[in-house]
Order: C-alpha cells, then structure tokens, then sequence
C-alpha cells in the first residue's frame, strides 16, 4: 500500500542536487531550480540584502533554464502517472514551479508542506511504535552468521521483516560501508516508516540484532526496545562457512584496499600478534586467512561483550550452513507464535 504512494505518482524534487542526494522520495526525479552554489548565492543575498534582493537573483539564475524544464516536464507529463513537485516545505521553490508549468499547459501539483511533511509523519508513527506493545524476534548471532542473507530469505517467504541493514546501506563495523553508498539518516528513516507502514497489520516484526548505531544511522527508540525485549534466535555456523560468508560479503579481490584501511582503523582494538598477521594475509592476498584472523581477534571478542549484555536467553540455532540455519529459524518464529495462539 505505501509504497503504491510513489508508485502511483511521478515525484519532482526541485531543491538543490546535494539537498536530493542527502534525502528524498522513492522514485524522484531531480529537476533543481538552483545548483548546490547558486543556493548558496541566493541564501548569501537573502541574508545580507534582503528578500527582494534574493528574488531578483532568483530570478535571474532561473530564468535561462525555464526552456529545459519546460521540455523535460512536458516529457514526464506524457506519462500515466500524476505528477507532484516538492521542495523542503512546501514553499517558494515547488510553487513557483508548478506555477509556471501550470501557464504552459503541463498538469502537475504541489506536494504541501514540501517533503518536510513525510517527517512529520513519520515522528508520529515511530512514537506510536514506541508505545505499541507489539511483539518482536530478534535474530542474532556473530559476524558472518548470514544473518542478513537469511532474513532477506525470509522476507521472500512473506514474513514482516525489517532489514535494518538494508535500510541503512550499511552492515556494521568498520568494515560495514565497503562496496555501498552512504545513507543519510534522513534517507533510512524515510525508508524505515515506509517498511513498518507496510507491515502495520503484522503481529510481530523481525529485525536483526544491532547496536544503537549502524555506520553513521541511529537506530530509534522503538527497534532498540523491540530488540532488548524481544524473543531472540541466536544463530552459529562453522568457522569455515562464516569465512566463506564474509568473503562472499565483502569481495576482498575487488576491495583490497578498502578492507585494508578499515583494518587500519582497527589496529589498536588488536594485539600485536593478531596485526602482524593479518597484515601478512594481507599482503599475500591470503584473504580465507584474513578472515579467520577477524573473526577470531576482533569479531567474536566483541560479539561475546555484547552478548552478555542481554538478560534472556537465547534460542540455539547451530546449523552446518545458511540454508539450514533458515530452515531451523522458521521453525523457531512458528513454535513462538504457535504459543501466543
């Protein structure tokens, strides 16, 4: 149903390609009325002579550009879906663009309250998530576990998951960003609210065991009390199956030297044993090794102080790879609703 919302309508963001890139609608397209600089410009006018001033600049940046947005709205237009302009509020930017695309014949509205007002609604159902007594299952266990991989699996099979992971382009650690684009925070929650709008009717959520933070994204209040009290699935593979997990993960061949500054960043959470010889993996591309080091020196170290942290206990999964593991944590998610029936 949500995201039928930006499927049925052909989104316009007409603020500045840096605004866009921090954060915007599923779908837009970005037609900016002014550049990352001459925003800068304007606002720098606006402040130190006024709002007229602004305008007149406004204006005359505009002003040469209105030929080629005229012709790629006519374009968009052409298509089945309704078109809605926004900027931040609502405000000068869409108004006056789809006031001019209105004079020219091209039917398109102004999205009120500019893309501000998803914020406000989205405050509004994280907070009514927050006092929710709705059920959550956590799924846990060390680094390289597959636990994204299986929960991607079961969210093919229909149950309400929420990979907090995908949301946040993000898998943890210092190693987490390697490969994927950055996400702003503003960008996951939007993606956030969309997913727990889609699953509003489901009695329960499953989620991944995460820290408050994931890179840069700050989890809210309500995934981090789904995740203490929630019922939670601990899963455990081999040594070398997790290995193999993280160099499918991370593309080590691809990414050398990527991996190699996030273990920089790391040295001083190592012994210096433990650097000497993952340095030496390194740099004889011996990356199965590398992995193995990881988990064994910084992963699983920092996993158990986390672990210890939770009051419940949790349910064992200890399988011989991902596809049993998901098997076993199905049949755990079912006995646990089986029980509330």
């Amino acid at each position: 149903m949500y995201r039928m919302l930006f499927e049925n309508k052909q989104y316009i963001d007409v603020r500045s390609p840096q605004e866009f890139e921090e954060y915007s609608l599923p779908g837009a397209i970005n037609i900016p009325i002014f550049d990352d600089e001459e925003r800068a410009l304007v606002g720098t006018a606006y402040k130190q002579q006024g709002k007229e001033k602004a305008m007149e600049l406004g204006l005359e940046i505009l002003s040469p550009k209105l030929p080629s947005m005229y012709r790629l709205m006519r374009d968009i237009s052409e298509g089945e879906q309704e078109v809605e302009v926004y900027c931040w509020r609502g405000g000068m930017r869409s108004g006056s663009f789809v006031s001019f695309m209105n004079m020219m014949g091209i039917s398109c509205s102004r999205l009120p309250g500019g893309i501000r007002s998803f914020r406000k609604e989205m405050e509004k159902t994280f907070q009514r998530e927050k006092e929710r007594k709705r059920e959550y299952i956590v799924l846990s266990g060390g680094t390289g576990t597959g636990k994204t991989e299986i929960l991607d699996q079961l969210e093919q099979e229909g149950y309400p998951v929420i990979s907090l992971e995908d949301l946040a382009n993000h898998r943890g650690s210092a190693f987490g960003s390697i490969g994927l684009k950055k996400r702003s925070q503003k960008q996951f929650e939007l993606l956030l609210w969309i997913r727990v709008k889609e699953l509003e009717d489901a009695p329960f959520f499953i989620i991944e065991g995460e820290s408050r933070r994931i890179g840069n994204i700050h989890l809210p209040d309500f995934i981090q009390n789904g995740k203490w009290y929630g019922h939670r699935i601990d899963v455990q593979l081999p040594m070398k199956e997790r290995e193999k997990v993280l160099l499918r993960t991370y593309d080590p061949k691809l990414y050398h030297e990527e991996i190699k500054y996030a273990i920089e960043k790391i040295e001083s959470k190592l012994t210096d044993e433990a650097k000497e010889s993952i340095h030496q993996a390194m740099q004889e591309e011996s990356y199965d090794r590398v992995a193995s080091l990881l988990l064994e020196h910084y992963y699983d170290p920092r996993y158990d102080h986390a672990y210890a942290q939770y009051e419940k206990e949790p349910m064992l999964v200890a399988a011989a790879d991902i596809g049993e593991a998901k098997t076993e944590v199905a049949r755990f998610i079912e006995s646990i609703q089986k029980e509330k029936v």
